[in-house]
């Protein structure tokens, strides 16, 4: 195999892979956000994971397919190689993922606190609160304001 082999196959294998990818975001889309976004990460995992088939060329191939091969095909002990590549990776992406969950967590709670204040982090005054007052009673206190502020100036 040449480079320019080697280099077309990876081509053709990350536009299927991204292919599959969005397929697999597509059926997944219904699904309840917690149990939709690991399994988008365990597919991305599998489909882009890459592992070592000559270490003296420096050639790789996807993990999941030397594993399935070596299993189907019972040619060589990759398979224990691949599916170390697969669970390394897993677990780094995973841990990446789990540091983007608490993120999105930490600062949903404090959205969800600021609200439930009143604050406006825009401009960092409270709120109006919302009045069940009609427009005539709203007008009938002030007027009972300013008569009070009249009787209290004499």
């Amino acid at each position: 195999m040449t480079e320019n082999d080697y280099q077309l196959a990876w081509g053709i294998y990350a536009v299927s892979a991204l292919g599959c990818l969005l397929a697999w975001f597509y059926f997944t889309g219904w699904m309840w956000r917690y149990l939709r976004e690991p399994l988008r990460v365990v597919a991305a995992v599998i489909l882009f994971t890459p592992t070592v088939v000559d270490p003296a060329r420096d050639f790789y191939a996807p993990a999941i397919a030397m594993t399935v091969m070596d299993l189907l095909f019972k040619v060589s002990n990759d398979a224990w190689r691949s599916v170390a590549d697969l669970v390394m990776y897993g677990a780094l992406v995973f841990a990446v993922y789990l540091v983007f969950v608490l993120a999105r967590w930490l600062l949903m709670r404090n959205k969800r606190n600021a609200k439930n204040t009143g604050y406006n982090r825009a401009d960092a005054e409270p709120e109006e609160p919302d009045s069940t007052l009609t427009l005539q009673q709203m007008l009938d206190l002030e007027k009972e304001s300013q008569q009070s502020g009249l009787v209290a100036r004499r």
